[in-house]
């Protein structure tokens, strides 16, 4: 710095520092020990506002030393107020006049301490918002208690049709609600009471009258300038219909208007709202009741073209020289920080409720830690957004007025630098620009599309739109890369005509920017016309959710992975089509093609669970969503080819591992509510708590779950005989216990809601098949497979295993399946009954059409494999327990080849035959089709099951040409 401006800074510096008359009066004042008089010289030169009131009364200067002792100044509200203005009582019985007086007194004093402490970094940026905001909390619910009391003096307790009192809600929005109130702002309200109804006084006024007249007078009390100023100026242009709108609504009328009219920006508005004064219990009930318009379930992508029209608003808005200078509105402000959270926030809000926060800050680095932002991104919005609150406040302390643009006369910007402890306004200013500039380039890129200036015409909206002539549009078709173009147009055609009615404006507007780049995606595959049949199904069936319509627009990733899933797996396109919320997956290639293992996927439902702890309603809806949601992620690394076949049937047997689990603990919590705990006492006379074990037969037990595999279950408990009761208020015996456990748990499982069905249920494996009892004692199943089990329930035994419940219980099942497996066996009388129950489901079997091959059922397949396994393990496992260890049969076929009881290469040629059978059997699966190829499938696979049937059966399977 030269010479001449070093002197031209003193000079100025000098001009605005306070001269020490002020000073020393001022400090005769001062009787706190914590008095620092540069520290007060500094203050007056960083606020005429300060210098002017405390000059006019020095004896604030006390209050504000005295203010400085407080941790936090939100918390001694009411003891500072008490001892300016009397008891709560005592203001209560002033004239209307003198309680505004005393409340701007304390309003006054209480802005002069908040700058100071800010000033002197006594409070960082957050506390002094939040101490900005609770004096507002406080002043407007002082003036509530005043008014209302008065009020009610004249015409009584509002009440409800049922005689119930009614209370005034204020709810405080912007940054209020935030908690984050800038110095000089004004307050944003709205008005709101729980029901209609009347005053109980000798004069009465109905609910809405009473509450308008109050918040008039609240208002007044706040707004109102007389010689000693004003509180807070209230705004109260967020109300439903603004100005026009009724000052006080009831919940009933605010629900209806959200429901029916709400726009985003009132979404938008809603993010920060928080209840500040009056009836705190009704007015979270209406935060709960309003939860739904602002954060909504799904991912709310239909909020994007309004979002991005504010955002061009805004960018529009900016352009003005005017708003070159104002750090709020201008380009790299704190609107644009606020807006880049609160975006976030209205899109993903309603399924990541840690982002329903009001605050910004805390949004910022929520959404850090989800990686939705950078680290860098969040870094540079958090230090430039303390910085701007700062100078926004610094520059209100000036003055205390209301303003966000910078000031323009040297004085006044030499006070600004040097609260913001910068020596000179060029200093600052550079500052200023640093943070502004990386702000501004992280808004632009929110919501921004590529090409999406690009206005060209595009020719496939022409085909979209069915303009020209049909010759015309087939040709684009061809020339966009399609094989059938012809019929492509006209399904194309066809379906327009027929969705047109449910065709709206908005969702016409959005069709139109998708469909051309939908058209592209799909015509990068083969089978064009099914896929874009699949993908219309698909189209057809979101139209009144266009909000998923939105999704696809907005996410060009999500889309293309949509048509790569819709064309690998018809499968999965009805599995969509059916549950359009599971759209919100595609997003995220990364999780979609990593399906969590199974201790994730147990914590995933965990969390959805514990959101609805005591709504049952609810928690069957987010069991299904569960399934489907983690079956889709399955499937999809299924068709990409991201997993093998058997962590195909490892993660869908987890899934439902999990959700037997989940629905064991809830539906045992849900009975013992109702009927205590079951009780008994065991073979040596101590009492002991029985438990239930679900036990796994089939392909659950055997960790071979299909897509649309059913669940074979049997359900085994370990009470005794002996005083079997349950020990609640409506005790009944252990075995009815466990009886209506089964039931519920079966009910929760198959029962068909909105969002669809979990598992189809078979129980006929139990003991007696559908005549026995539901529920077996260990006792029991231990002595029916001992003396009555047939060879087919034994064989059965092979693939079951403990899944869900109590685990006691299933050890006990562990030692029974070992004894009943492991008991010596006539080989022969074995093998004929093998074969003989093989030849029966043969015989019973819907025949195969001519030329094609199921998979499962015919000779050489699935089933044939099973056998054949299950017959060495029930002939060797007396003499080789360990074959046992396993319960899935390729396991099982490599427990056999350990033991040597079948060697390497017929075990390998097995074990590659039921994966290559299994593998297609998901495919097909995938492909919505049955079981079945085409009868020269797999000959070579058939034929080593043909040949193993022979040489360790020593006979080929049931109906084969070589039985014949």
């Amino acid at each position: 710095m030269t010479d001449s401006l070093r002197q031209d800074a003193v000079s100025d510096l000098d001009e605005i520092t306070p001269d020490d008359e002020l000073i020393e009066r001022l400090a005769a004042h001062a009787s706190s020990d914590n008095f620092d008089i540069e520290q007060l010289r500094y203050v007056l030169r960083c606020s005429p506002f300060i210098q002017q009131s405390l000059s006019s009364e020095p004896a604030i200067l006390d209050y504000v030393m005295a203010g400085c002792e407080d941790d936090f100044l939100g918390d001694g509200l009411d003891r500072r107020f008490s001892a300016l203005s009397g008891s709560r009582e005592e203001r209560l019985a002033l004239d209307a006049t003198d309680f505004g007086r005393e409340l701007r007194r304390l309003r006054r004093r209480e802005m002069i301490l908040i700058a100071w402490r800010d000033l002197l970094g006594i409070d960082d940026t957050d506390a002094t918002l939040r101490s900005l905001s609770r004096l507002a909390d406080f002043c407007v619910a002082e003036a509530l208690a005043y008014h209302e009391h008065h009020l009610q003096e004249r015409f009584g307790q509002p009440r409800d049709a049922d005689g119930n009192p009614v209370g005034l809600v204020v709810i405080g929005m912007g940054k209020l609600g935030g908690d984050e109130l800038n110095y000089s702002s004004d307050i944003d309200l709205i008005f709101a009471y729980a029901s209609e109804g009347e005053t109980d006084g000798r004069k009465t006024l109905s609910n809405v009258e009473y509450f308008i007249r109050l918040g008039q007078r609240l208002i007044r009390s706040l707004d109102e300038v007389t010689g000693h100023g004003f509180v807070f100026r209230v705004d109260m242009r967020l109300r439903p219909n603004g100005d026009e709108g009724p000052l006080a609504m009831s919940f009933d009328g605010l629900e209806i208007y959200y429901a029916t009219q709400g726009r985003e920006w009132e979404r938008y508005a809603w993010i920060k709202a928080r209840v500040i004064a009056g009836d705190f219990t009704a007015g979270e009930e209406l935060m709960d009741m309003l939860r739904p318009f602002v954060f909504r379930r799904y991912l709310d992508f239909g909020a994007f073209s309004q979002l991005r029209e504010m955002k061009r608003l805004i960018e529009r808005e900016m352009t003005d020289a005017a708003m070159q200078n104002n750090i709020k509105l201008g380009p790299g402000g704190i609107r644009e920080i606020e807006f880049i959270g609160q975006l976030f926030q209205l899109l993903r809000g309603g399924r990541e409720p840690e982002l329903q926060g009001r605050r910004l800050m805390p949004v910022l680095q929520i959404l850090e830690e989800m990686g939705e932002l950078e680290p860098t991104t969040v870094a540079d919005l958090s230090e430039g957004y303390d910085f701007l609150r700062r100078a926004e406040n610094r520059l209100q302390m000036l003055y205390d007025h209301q303003t966000q643009i910078l000031p323009d006369n040297k004085f006044d910007q030499l006070r600004l630098a040097i609260s913001m402890h910068y020596d000179d306004w060029g200093a600052f200013l550079w500052a200023l620009d640093q943070h502004r500039d990386r702000i501004h380039g992280h808004f632009s890129q929110v919501l921004r599309l590529p090409n999406e200036d690009d206005e060209e015409e595009d020719p496939l909206e022409r085909v979209w739109n069915g303009l020209g002539e049909t010759g015309d549009r087939v040709e684009i078709l061809e020339r966009a890369g399609f094989e059938d173009p012809e019929t492509l147009e006209r399904h194309l055609s066809a379906w327009r005509d027929t969705q047109g009615p449910a065709i709206n404006g908005t969702v016409a507007q959005r069709l139109d920017q998708l469909m051309p780049d939908l058209l592209r995606d799909i015509s990068e595959y083969r089978d064009q016309v099914a896929v874009l049949s699949r993908m219309l199904d698909l189209l057809a069936a979101i139209l009144r959710r266009s909000v998923y319509v939105a999704l696809l627009i907005e996410q060009p990733q999500a889309r293309r992975q949509l048509v790569r899933l819709v064309h690998g797996s018809p499968w999965i396109a009805e599995l969509l089509t059916q549950h359009p919320i599971l759209l919100d997956e595609l997003i995220d290639p990364e999780t979609l093609y990593a399906p969590p293992d199974k201790a994730e996927l147990a914590h995933e439902l965990g969390e959805l669970l514990g959101k609805c702890p005591d709504d049952e309603e609810r928690s069957l809806d987010e069991l299904r969503r569960f399934k489907q949601l983690a079956t889709l992620r399955v499937a999809a690394a299924d068709v990409v080819g991201a997993l093998p076949v058997m962590r195909v049937s490892d993660q869908l047997t987890w899934i439902a591992e999990v959700i037997l689990e989940a629905v064991y603990e809830r539906t045992r919590a849900q009975v013992e509510r109702r009927h205590g705990r079951p009780q008994a006492l065991d073979a040596s006379g101590e009492p002991f708590t029985p438990g239930l074990a679900i036990i796994g037969y089939g392909k659950l037990g055997g960790i071979e779950l299909g897509y649309g595999s059913d669940l074979d279950l049997v359900f085994l408990h370990d009470s005794t005989d002996r005083e079997a009761v349950t020990d609640g208020e409506k005790s009944i015996d252990n075995s009815l216990f466990f009886a209506r456990l089964a039931q519920k748990i079966i009910h929760t499982l198959s029962i068909r809601t909105p969002a669809g069905v979990l598992y189809e249920v078979d129980t006929r494996l139990r003991p007696d098949g559908v005549g026995g009892l539901l529920v077996s004692s260990v006792n029991a199943f231990a002595q029916y497979q001992a003396e009555h089990a047939w060879v087919w329930e034994v064989q059965a035994m092979c693939r079951a295993r403990f899944v869900a419940g109590t685990p006691r219980v299933g050890e006990f099942f562990d030692g029974i399946r070992r004894d009943t497996l492991t008991q010596a066996r006539n080989a022969e009388e074995l093998r004929e009954a093998v074969v003989g129950m093989r030849r029966k489901m043969r015989d019973n079997q819907t025949p195969t059409p001519t030329g094609f091959f199921h998979l499962k059922r015919d000779i050489g397949g699935i089933t044939d494999i099973e056998f054949l396994v299950q017959y060495l393990l029930l002939r060797h496992a007396h003499e080789s327990p360990d074959i046992l260890a396993f319960t899935d049969n390729i396991r099982q076929l490599d427990s056999l080849r350990q033991a040597g009881l079948i060697d390497a290469e017929a075990s390998e040629a097995l074990t590659q035959a039921y994966r290559s059978l299994r593998d297609a059997g998901h495919r097909q699966a995938l492909m919505g089709s049955r079981s079945v190829v085409e009868a020269q499938a797999f000959e070579d696979e058939r034929e080593t099951v043909v040949q193993q049937w022979q040489s360790l059966l020593g006979c080929p399977p049931p109906g084969s040409e070589a039985e014949s």
